[in-house]
């Protein structure tokens, strides 16, 4: 091998910019004191299991058998989320991703139309890799591309004809954003309207509840399925639901066993689950009004730290995420959150930052436990050494 092949293959070894900062990042997190939010797939594998060995006690008997293609635990866990949404029944789902296909494709089948209505920035749109049509034959439809959900007038004036209409509530890629309960009410109307079935991406719909003003069950019953899921909002391993009318969970049933969703033990996920339900549920409605202590304090702290152009997004947030925008590209002011963390032990903004356009980034802040801990003052303070850290001018 000659010495130039040799240099370049010490080249190709070498670690990107981006992987440095995603390790720098990564440690910095994990030895920050002071964070908004601590979630578990930032924690290691030994205190996941340690925290899940401490918790499941409580909220399952132990010695039971294990589960074995969906039964025991799996089948309590799917009683339970039925009875909080309200539903006849509903199906465990090793992922979101297969669980909002099987749905789609089950309702296509009942109403003979696999047109499905939805936003441009809906989840099975931007992170499915087209799933929805590649894989289970559906034809998806964009209502809006605008930086909220689809309106009662859109729905009722779209052009094409469609069978489902699925809204995503929250709709996380427009920042975590909610139609008013009467919004919500009249589109799910003017979808009927049209004999269209209505299906909720519920993935985050449990923390839905403050700014609908509503319970759970009364949120989903504007819908004819919902799919949530049990770790974004409640912190567990993996997996997801689908909940609706008990004919459709049954044949939902048999199209996850198609999909290779018949999993032969299931017992950790579904454990973590059930801890979720009783540990993070109730906790919900008190992250998200203290996101909104905190969103209100980011706005003053930049305003008073002169960042002439910053933005809190939604200003008052619907859920316990939310979006703050700079005027600065993503590497810097990634690199000015990172090094807040190593030098001082408070990461203020331990997301990543995404281009929103020339000389503008954004990042999602959830608040969590660890953010109940933080006073409006603490968030300010905390805004003025990041500023100082981000380049004058």
């Amino acid at each position: 091998m000659t010495d130039t092949a040799e240099q370049g293959e010490e080249r190709q070894a070498e670690p990107s910019v981006q992987e440095r900062m995603r390790e720098r990042r990564r440690a910095a997190f994990a030895q920050a004191e002071r964070v908004l939010s601590r979630p578990g797939p930032q924690r290691t594998i030994r205190e996941r299991l340690a925290a899940l060995q401490e918790a499941a006690p409580a909220v399952c008997d132990l010695d039971q058998h294990v589960d074995q293609y969906g039964n025991g635990i799996v089948a309590d866990l799917e009683e339970r989320v039925a009875t909080l949404l309200g539903t006849e029944a509903a199906a465990f789902f090793p992922t979101g991703t297969m669980a909002q296909q099987v749905a789609l494709r089950c309702w296509a089948g009942r109403t003979g139309d696999r047109a499905v209505a939805l936003h441009a920035l809906a989840h099975p749109e931007v992170h499915e890799r087209h799933a929805l049509s590649e894989v289970s034959g559906l034809r998806p439809v964009r209502v809006t591309s605008a930086p909220r959900l689809p309106t009662a007038a859109e729905i009722r004036d779209f052009e094409e004809p469609f069978g489902t209409l699925m809204l995503e509530l929250p709709l996380r890629d427009a920042g975590f954003v909610l139609p008013t309960w009467e919004e919500l009410t009249e589109v799910t109307e003017a979808a009927r309207e049209r004999d269209a079935v209505v299906h909720f991406d519920g993935a985050r719909l449990w923390e839905c509840t403050v700014h609908f003003g509503r319970p759970l069950e009364e949120i989903a019953s504007l819908a004819d399925s919902v799919y949530v899921s049990f770790y974004k909002s409640l912190d567990g391993f993996g997996g997801a639901a689908l909940a609706g009318p008990r004919t459709l969970v049954e044949e939902a049933k048999t199209w996850r066993h198609r999909y290779g969703g018949m999993v032969f033990q299931q017992f950790p996920t579904v454990l973590s689950a059930l801890v979720g339900l009783a540990r993070e549920l109730p906790r919900l409605p008190d992250y998200v009004r203290h996101a909104r202590v905190v969103a209100a304090a980011l706005r003053e702290g930049f305003a008073a730290a002169g960042v002439p152009w910053a933005r809190v997004h939604p200003e008052e947030p619907h859920t316990h995420d939310f979006q703050v925008w700079l005027p600065y590209d993503p590497d810097v002011v990634m690199e000015a959150a990172v090094r807040q963390a190593e030098e001082t032990g408070v990461f203020l903004f331990a997301h990543p930052w995404d281009r929103g356009g020339p000389g503008m980034s954004f990042s999602e802040v959830a608040v969590r436990s660890p953010g109940l801990e933080w006073t409006a003052d603490d968030v300010r303070a905390a805004v003025a050494d990041f500023v100082r850290r981000l380049p004058a001018g």
